[in-house]
């Protein structure tokens, strides 16, 4: 059985030492084959010479470098569209999510499941408040998205080849692994685990970050909002009819009126908030779909170390290689 191992990279110049150590003594401990590949997702800290010399020195080692910063999911994207393995497993490299649960969902993997997911039943390191908008955002995701998004479930996840064969296939712009994976349908087993802190440095996901995150899921995977804002229109309209009768009433029941525009101002102003707000849902939908028609690609990669030239991404991403020749260019145009 040979195994890959997917590892997203950005500015983890002070862990990946660690890292890569880990998963190489924990991978020895088994009978399988295995590659690691590792995504650099355009980073500027002195990652590159380090992963390059990493490669320099083991030929399972694998490294895929972007010409700039495509984002964690373009990045998990391209490595799972270069893994060979028949199991991939996709792990961040701060190790909060421990190497060493991989021989689990080796296990797990052969007893017929296509998807193993590790599940966190704590977080150490991670403040109050970062635990409170984790949970806030599963909660989200669950109803706004889809409600087969196991809370708790972060990209920590190993898939069989069949798996990883069907994810290929969706090739939307804006990503969202963890709703693709469960609108995909696929047999799937829960691994529970304690998430340690960080081994070093500092994460690369901003609360800025999880709320663009959070809006790409639900805007992506979900017409939710555009429906919402119907019922609002419904419940604005209501109000203004209802606040008309009120009007009716009070001027010939009880004789009296409220002098002035206050209230005139404050409905136009309810009334002028709720049509912008739909039309700025509906121009946010808009521009999802024109990116996605100019279908650019997902990622491009300006080098590699110990990928062979020809061996090139899936459809819709970009890999350019440089052997001892000539620079060769491939757009990967394989449909699965």
């Amino acid at each position: 059985m040979r195994v890959s191992i997917v590892v997203p990279v950005y500015n983890e110049i002070e862990v990946l030492p660690k890292l890569l150590s880990t998963l190489e003594r924990v991978m020895a401990g088994t009978a399988c084959d295995y590659e690691i590949i590792l995504v650099d997702d355009g980073s500027t800290d002195g990652s590159v010479p380090l992963l390059k010399s990493a490669a320099a020195a083991d030929a399972r080692v694998k490294v895929l470098f972007f010409g700039r910063n495509f984002g964690h999911q373009a990045a998990i994207t391209a490595g799972l569209d270069q893994a060979s393995g028949d199991a991939v497993a996709v792990i961040d490299a701060d190790l909060q999510d421990p190497p060493e649960l991989l021989l689990d969902m080796i296990e797990l993997l052969n007893h017929g499941y296509d998807v193993v997911s590790a599940q966190r039943t704590g977080r150490d390191g991670e403040s109050p408040v970062k635990r409170l908008t984790a949970t806030f955002f599963y909660w989200v995701m669950r109803r706004m998205v889809d409600e087969r998004i196991q809370p708790e479930v972060g990209d920590f996840r190993m898939f069989s080849r069949r798996a990883v064969i069907a994810i290929r296939q969706l090739r939307e712009q804006h990503r969202f692994m963890r709703g693709m994976v469960a609108w995909l349908g696929l047999k799937e087993v829960i691994l529970p685990y304690h998430r340690n802190a960080r081994v070093a440095g500092t994460t690369k996901y901003s609360t800025w970050k999880m709320l663009r995150l959070a809006w790409t899921a639900i805007s992506s995977f979900s017409a939710l909002p555009l429906r919402l804002t119907i019922w609002f229109g419904f419940f604005v309209t209501a109000v203004g009819f209802g606040y008309a009768f009120y009007s009716i009433f009070a001027e010939t029941v009880l004789h009296s009126t409220v002098p002035g525009w206050t209230s005139l101002v404050c409905l136009n102003i309810v009334f002028s908030g709720a049509t912008l707000m739909a039309i700025g849902l509906v121009g946010d939908y808009i521009a999802r779909i024109y990116e996605e028609a100019k279908g650019r690609p997902l990622y491009v990669v300006t080098e590699s170390a110990n990928v062979a030239a020809r061996q090139a991404p899936t459809t819709r991403g970009v890999i350019l290689t440089v052997d001892d020749s000539h620079e060769r260019q491939t757009e990967a145009a394989d449909r699965v």
